[in-house]
């Protein structure tokens, strides 16, 4: 009989715990999906607000890396034009740390540059998940890669002798 309340406060602790990362999980899935409708809607603010005040964008190009006051200079005209953009969330995936208050992600995007990967890390700050690092990247099928290289080559070099002095 021992043996069975263990059993049964084992699957109580078990399931506790799948709710609980199921609930994170879908949290941190509404703010993602929100922040990108937001910058789709051109609502600066609202996209702004899901990340921290320590965040980092890294963008598609090798230069791109923003801090959050960077990255809102950077997009404010286009927010203000209302030319902003639409990414379509297509898949993702969540990993947290074992006290659920970081989360880390990957995500396929529909973009207009066609499909591209998203990843990042939120933290949990005062009960709300935020977005602390987020990195886009332009997929490129394995077997376009060599004429990839040859387009990129050129700027690749001049960036590499400017990263050098």
């Amino acid at each position: 009989m021992k043996q069975f309340y263990i059993f049964f406060i084992f699957i109580l602790c078990s399931i506790s715990l799948f709710s609980q990362n199921d609930r994170e999980v879908k949290a941190v899935n509404v703010v993602m999906n929100q922040w990108h409708k937001d910058v789709a809607a051109a609502d600066f603010d609202a996209y702004f607000s899901k990340m921290t005040a320590n965040s980092v964008f890294i963008g598609t190009d090798v230069s791109e890396v923003w801090s959050k006051k960077q990255f809102e200079a950077f997009a404010k005209p286009y927010f203000d034009k209302k030319k902003t953009w639409d990414f379509k969330p297509m898949d993702r995936n969540f990993y947290f740390s074992k006290d659920l208050k970081i989360a880390w992600f990957d995500e396929i995007l529909n973009t207009w540059m066609g499909l591209c990967r998203g990843s990042g890390v939120l933290i949990k700050e005062k009960n709300s998940w935020k977005i602390v690092h987020y990195v886009l990247s332009v997929t490129v099928p394995n077997d376009d890669m060599k004429a990839v290289i040859q387009v990129k080559k050129e700027k690749d070099s001049l960036f590499i002798s400017n990263f050098k002095n």
